[in-house]
């Protein structure tokens, strides 16, 4: 009877060990739904209809409390979510949208904290941002959860939460065809990039406008796919040229496969997938082929092909009696008081895409006879031409574009202030 007994203990302890490892097994084992994991990669694999989730087999810890997520492709709609969330989240909710949840959307800069309405909270993110999200190691001590997020290793805020007894787990939501992220559970926060990572943002805010571009300090790197000509990168300066600052340069520190680096001036509404000259209102000096291209997507024989190591530069020579719009003399920008002439686009490339746009220019040039200046461009630091142009309502910002993969250039948005 003993030896019964005996037989009937080892098999229920061989039972309470095997729930054991299925309830461990089950605790650390990460949960998704409508997305694809290859190695540290997740890409939705949805109908744009449906919300795919990632929750992560563990959640933060003292040891581990700060994860980041770095956005490959934005897809169609760029609707991406970072965030915290309880261990069986509901995997087709975007992180955030549910109580005990809170996220930060890439999509509107928005906080999402146990609710389907956000708060403005930071900037937007794009292909090629990263965007972290952690818990304050002395929330782990005692008291609610303090939960912050960065983008590109600079905190943007942070949000009290609820404190959870199961702990937070690392959770990405997406929504669109196309998007694609990649994951890193073991991200350091606080470590020494972090003054590197203040001097890119610095430089971040010189910038308006950022399309398929990633700021590195005074270096912009092209982020896109450039698999077509719609693939173009933009960056486009927050600040008009001036007499009092009328000049850049850009330094080629990598020209990728195809050295499709245009630098011109461009209108402040400049369509972010068009290379500066091709549309109206731009003009710009292409260093792949060496011509001018003025409004139009067919370009003019100008000077030499630039290379890896060249400078190119442009600017405006000023007439003396310009006159600065003096209610707009901000650090914002600086505009001047005239209305443009529009020229008629001959863009062989785009020129159905374009027929509603130019037809409007046309019109505005019937209505409106804007002041002409001269812009020139330089070489290595000697001028190669010139090319009278008519200026833009609101001024002529410096405008980047590049277009095909590992391109890189050094910007100096104010090279002769000293």
């Amino acid at each position: 009877m003993d030896d019964i007994n005996l037989h009937y203990r080892f098999l229920n302890w061989r039972r309470r060990i095997r729930e054991i490892r299925e309830v461990r097994a089950v605790r650390f084992q990460e949960r998704y739904k409508r997305m694809l994991k290859d190695g540290d990669t997740l890409s939705y694999q949805g109908n744009s209809d449906e919300v795919g989730c990632y929750v992560a087999p563990r959640p933060l810890s003292k040891g581990n409390c700060y994860f980041e997520v770095t956005i490959v492709d934005t897809g169609v709609r760029g609707t991406i979510a970072v965030g915290l969330v309880p261990q069986f989240y509901k995997l087709d909710q975007q992180p955030g949208w549910l109580p005990h949840s809170v996220a930060y959307h890439a999509d509107d800069g928005k906080l999402y904290n146990g609710n389907t309405v956000g708060q403005q909270f930071g900037p937007k993110c794009n292909r090629g941002d990263r965007i972290g999200c952690g818990i304050y190691l002395d929330s782990f001590e005692t008291g609610p959860t303090t939960v912050f997020f960065t983008k590109n290793g600079k905190e943007v805020g942070s949000v009290v939460v609820p404190a959870s007894s199961d702990g937070l787990f690392p959770a990405v939501g997406m929504h669109s065809l196309g998007e694609e992220v990649r994951l890193d559970l073991q991200a350091e926060w606080g470590s020494d990039e972090d003054d590197s990572a203040m001097m890119v943002d610095s430089h971040e805010d010189e910038w308006s406008r950022l399309h398929d571009v990633r700021v590195s300090g005074t270096v912009l790197e092209y982020t896109g796919k450039g698999k077509s000509i719609m693939d173009v990168g933009l960056a486009q300066a927050r600040t008009s040229l001036s007499p009092r600052s009328h000049y850049f340069e850009v330094e080629i520190v990598d020209a990728g496969e195809k050295c499709y680096i245009a630098l011109g001036l461009a209108r402040r509404d400049y369509p972010k997938n068009r290379h500066p000259g091709w549309s109206r209102g731009s003009v710009a000096y292409h260093a792949d082929d060496g011509k001018i291209f003025h409004g139009s997507g067919v370009g003019d024989p100008f000077g030499p092909r630039c290379f890896e190591g060249d400078v190119m530069g442009c600017g405006i020579m000023f007439p003396r009696d310009y006159i600065l719009d003096s209610e707009d003399d901000s650090d914002d920008g600086d505009s001047v008081e005239v209305r443009p002439k529009q020229r008629r686009v001959q863009n062989v490339l785009y020129l159905n895409y374009e027929d509603e746009e130019e037809e409007d220019g046309e019109e505005m040039e019937q209505e409106h006879e804007g002041r002409k200046v001269m812009v020139f461009f330089t070489r290595n630091g000697k001028i190669i031409g010139k090319r009278e142009v008519v200026v833009p309502s609101g001024g002529f910002y410096p405008t980047i574009g590049m277009l095909s993969s590992g391109e890189k250039v050094k910007v100096d948005l104010h090279p002769l202030s000293g």
